[in-house]
């Protein structure tokens, strides 16, 4: 419920902007919706700020759908995992690992395949394979945070050329007459808000989307490694391997889950 909450959140605020021109402009006499009517106003940065509202909402959607922890972390698969692991039944773990194509079970799999060759050949492949689904589960989110540094800087630079835009008509007509100098002024501060719309909740959602990763991670790591403490007729390296990183950011302070929760 949290994550569909946040989720409400970020796309209500990413398309924002027309609801909040629309509010700003229901006195404005120029023909057409006024949505458009402002849009336009706020010059030709809104056509790459509009840009970057479109991706950041498209890039919030496929995240929130594809990081979904039963997506990643089934619980079905655990409970069969456990069965077959307490049995000593490497064989039948690899199998089950094949009938579900989760990141985590391409791990393990990749681990397990190498069972026959040591601890440390198992480490290895479970390293290798977590740092590719890493990758994965961190696509588009570079994106998403580069949207979100980008969106008030083009704002910013809207700002810039309407000031601009303003002061040069004051220096050609004077000041006496305001309503020739509103033009550049609306597209100053139209880009300002349109700029910030796009890009707060894009950020926020590029930070909601990173904890989220780290935590599959560090839940998935956390798997690996008692999976490893117990690898039937192999002993495990001393101490504690670091099966995956997520850009060598430090793992949540909170208590490490069970290995095989229970619950979904």
């Amino acid at each position: 419920m949290q994550g569909k909450a946040i989720l409400a959140f970020m796309l209500f605020s990413l398309t924002g902007l027309g609801m909040a021109l629309a509010q700003t402009g229901g006195e404005d006499t120029v023909s057409g919706p006024v949505i458009w009517v402002w849009f336009h106003k706020g010059g030709i940065l809104m056509y790459p700020i509009l840009l970057c509202s479109l991706l950041g909402v498209a890039i919030t959607l496929e995240r929130f759908f594809a990081l979904q922890r039963h997506k990643i972390i089934p619980p079905p698969f655990l409970r069969d995992l456990r069965a077959h692991w307490e049995r000593g039944e490497i064989d039948a773990v690899l199998r089950l690992c094949r009938q579900y194509e989760t990141p985590l079970t391409r791990i393990l799999e990749a681990g397990f395949r190498r069972s026959d060759l040591g601890v440390l050949e198992v480490e290895r492949a479970i390293e290798a394979a977590g740092q590719h689904e890493v990758s994965l589960l961190t696509a588009n989110l570079r994106m998403l945070g580069a949207i979100g540094g980008i969106s008030p800087m083009l704002g910013l630079l809207g700002t810039v050329t309407g000031m601009i835009k303003a002061f040069d008509v004051i220096a050609q007509s004077g000041t006496g007459n305001p309503s020739l100098v509103a033009s550049g002024i609306a597209e100053a501060l139209i880009t300002t808000a349109a700029g910030l719309i796009v890009g707060i909740p894009s950020l926020a959602a590029y930070h909601f989307f990173r904890g989220r990763v780290d935590r599959l991670v560090y839940e998935m790591e956390e798997i690996a490694t008692e999976l490893l403490a117990g690898l039937p007729a192999i002993r495990p390296a001393e101490g504690r391997s670091t099966v995956m990183s997520s850009e060598k950011e430090s793992p949540p302070t909170e208590e490490a889950p069970d290995a095989f929760p229970e619950d979904g």
